[in-house]
């Protein structure tokens, strides 16, 4: 390892801020190790309890008629396409009683940008799962796709998501950032949201008082230094608003997708970029782990690499699986590999609040 690395990574486990060409050198570093461990001890740091969480969510897709396009994206249909779908209330209602048999208590509500739904459409949604499941929180409607509703009903973003909030939108999340800069945006998903509208979504939910998450998909077209720049606009963001929960990186499957040819990222790449996320982002408290596209014996690595939350168990998943990465696990499962490295496993909700009971904390043996 380089001096400069040493120093880099003295300056930021020590509580210092990295600035974007520090964070560039960092990724750009091949001692994964070393990067590992100044991403744990940062980890420890904001993190001393002796639990890592998980949640019990899931992700229903409510449309897969989408106008975007995405070059990385192997689930959506155009409007004309024969197996395009918009799902009825009855089959929504069955999804999410399954959930709540399984322990879960809030369903990621996402579809495509559906040229034919306005916002009526959409509160009419919110206000009928709220009718039935009232103990649900809905984790809703991503940046581009609060984007698109305004654009379809004539409405600034700000009057779309106060009519949302209202009809009963919870959280949101937040999918479709894919990489925020808008060179990679023009190649991969030049018909979605700008970097700028993405951003305008998250503060003005933020603004209302709302909470969500920030992704990042990488391991397609961009650059190390627009990772850099992505994970710098969210930290801004952070910054000025504080509505980020949680920051969850993955990386892009290619298979079935029109950018197929390109060579898919590895664990390695994975949990370089998870570590240098966990370094950089020193302004959001929670980073989740991938093991949805990684796997589990990944996804428990990361908790070593920067992650402290095993994210969902993702009861069902659909976009990933399209692109030809299946992953599946259990509650129990989930719980045994947070053990297996030395953790209480904590469920919690989408506001990282504890939502189990002392009781189902595992012995001390379990942990041993």
């Amino acid at each position: 390892m380089s001096s400069t690395i040493n120093r880099l990574l003295d300056k930021v486990t020590a509580g210092a801020r990295l600035s974007s060409d520090e964070g560039l050198r960092l990724l750009q570093s091949h001692d994964l190790a070393a990067l590992g461990r100044a991403a744990a001890a940062v980890t420890a740091r904001l993190h001393p309890e002796p639990y890592r969480t998980y949640n019990i969510d899931r992700n229903i897709n409510y449309t897969n008629i989408c106008i975007s396009g995405c070059r990385f994206c192997a689930f959506s249909r155009r409007p004309d396409d024969g197996d395009g779908y918009v799902i009825d209330r009855q089959r929504l209602y069955q999804k999410i009683r399954e959930t709540i048999a399984l322990g879960g208590d809030q369903i990621l509500l996402q579809g495509g940008l559906h040229p034919g739904l306005d916002i009526e459409w959409y509160e009419q949604l919110l206000r009928d799962v709220q009718w039935h499941f009232p103990q649900i929180n809905i984790h809703g409607f991503g940046p581009p796709e609060i984007d698109h509703i305004a654009k379809v009903s004539g409405l600034s973003i700000q009057a779309v998501l106060v009519r949302l909030k209202a009809a009963g939108l919870g959280s949101l999340p937040g999918g479709g950032a894919e990489i925020l800069a808008d060179r990679v945006r023009r190649i991969v998903s030049p018909h979605k949201t700008s970097t700028g509208r993405w951003m305008e979504v998250c503060r003005a939910w933020h603004e209302l008082g709302g909470r969500g998450s920030a992704t990042m998909m990488f391991g397609h077209v961009e650059t190390p230094a627009e990772r850099i720049e992505h994970l710098e606009r969210i930290r801004r963001l952070q910054d000025e608003t504080n509505g980020f929960t949680a920051f969850i990186g993955w990386t892009f499957q290619p298979k079935h997708t029109d950018l197929a040819d390109l060579r898919k990222a590895g664990a390695w790449d994975y949990l370089k970029t998870l570590a240098v996320s966990r370094l950089y982002l020193d302004n959001v408290a929670n980073l989740q782990a991938s093991w949805v596209t990684q796997g589990l014996r990944i996804g428990q690595l990361a908790l070593r690499f920067g992650a402290n939350d095993m994210g969902s168990l993702m009861i069902e998943e659909n976009v990933v699986a399209s692109a030809g990465t299946r992953f599946r696990t259990s509650e129990t499962e989930i719980r045994r590999v947070i053990a297996e490295i030395g953790y209480f496993p904590r469920r919690r909700n989408v506001f990282y609040q504890l939502v189990d009971q002392p009781l189902d904390l595992p012995s001390t043996d379990a942990i041993s």
